[in-house]
């Protein structure tokens, strides 16, 4: 991807606030967006790095994409910010997938070879990594946000209070315009009291949650052993407990050691939402052999739950946005799932902000 100069996100004097709440790729693009075109803009982030379900984790035997898998480029937009920003991403040969049966047989090629899978190096949370870094201190990690109201001194104007670590507690004031990039329900609790007509138009979007594992397995990289497991890189399974299972260790600028991600189908994640995450894991585990033929203990497993982690049931739009009230929401969920419908949603909200 061409490398070009990257623009200025310092805000002009005496520029109107706007705050962003959420530090995913929704977020990003909508805070970038805005502060391109002149904004003074904050964002506020409740985890420990931007990101959301782009996430990546890494171990001391190498990365993890524990969230979006990879990601397609079908808007020109998308494809401008990629290449404007020197984005971190790589080409993924993934088009060796496979649908599998309840029994873990080959059963249909998938993924047809004209449309080019990507990561970002040396995970999936490092393409948010590199769009948030110039934003400098006006993104506010550890920072949840916990209520969305009339300014106290501005009536005509927001503030937010958030929780911070230790927690710590703080009131942001000033904001002209407020914009929620975070999944619905946490979407629905920010605005059922301050815009009720924003709360009920997301009543009927639905998302899934969704178990996943990670594993290494460093003994199949020793001298002499055969190779481990299947010749194809990762599979769409109708597994009645795994959605989709990719080895990690093919991607790009991640290291030799064999490592695989395993994320859980929708239904068997919320028949399971309550279950501590050793038990999914030897349940996943259980699944992954029976899919695979890996059948050795991983020297490294870890589950984690994403509570709100596939849409099933979108907004039908790509964003919405009061100007009345200066209030606006986006989210991949707005469209879809994809990580270039979190940027279009992001994107199409901070242009109609601005407008």
């Amino acid at each position: 991807m061409a490398r070009l100069s990257r623009p200025s996100l310092s805000p002009v004097r005496g520029a109107r606030r706007i705050a962003v709440i959420g530090a995913g790729i929704a977020g990003l693009a909508a805070a970038r967006t805005l502060a391109q075109a002149g904004w003074e803009v904050e964002v506020f982030e409740a985890q420990g790095k931007a990101g959301g379900r782009l996430a990546g984790e890494e171990s001391r035997h190498g990365s993890f994409d524990t969230g979006a898998q990879y990601f397609t480029v079908r808007d020109a937009r998308f494809q401008r910010a990629l290449d404007a920003t020197a984005a971190p991403c790589k080409r993924w040969s993934a088009n060796a997938v496979r649908v599998l049966d309840a029994m873990g047989r080959v059963v249909e090629a998938a993924l047809p070879t004209r449309e080019s899978h990507w990561v970002a190096v040396p995970h999936m949370g490092a393409l948010a990594a590199h769009w948030a870094a110039p934003l400098g201190d006006a993104l506010h990690l550890c920072t949840q946000v916990v209520a969305l109201e009339a300014d106290t001194l501005e009536p005509t104007r927001w503030q937010l209070r958030t929780q911070g670590e230790a927690d710590s507690s703080a009131v942001h004031a000033g904001f002209d315009a407020v914009l929620c990039a975070v999944p619905p329900g946490a979407a629905r609790r920010l605005l059922e009291a301050p815009a009720p007509a924003l709360h009920a138009a997301l009543a009927d979007v639905r998302i899934a949650p969704c178990w996943s594992l990670q594993m290494a397995f460093p003994q199949a990289s020793q001298p002499g052993l055969p190779h481990l497991g299947p010749q194809w890189n990762c599979a769409r399974s109708t597994h009645h407990r795994v959605a989709w299972v990719a080895r990690e260790s093919s991607k790009p600028g991640r290291g030799s050691i064999e490592r695989w991600t395993v994320q859980a189908s929708a239904d068997w994640s919320r028949e399971h939402l309550n279950d501590d995450a050793a038990r999914v894991q030897a349940k996943l585990l259980r699944a992954f052999g029976e899919i695979t033929g890996i059948r050795v203990e991983p020297a490294w497993a870890q589950a984690r739950l994403w509570t709100e982690a596939k849409t099933e049931t979108p907004l039908g739009r790509s964003h919405l946005w009061d100007a009345n009230a200066g209030l606006g929401v986006a989210g991949d969920w707005c469209i879809g799932h994809r990580v270039e419908d979190a940027f279009v949603s992001g994107l199409e909200l901070a242009l109609a902000a601005a407008a």
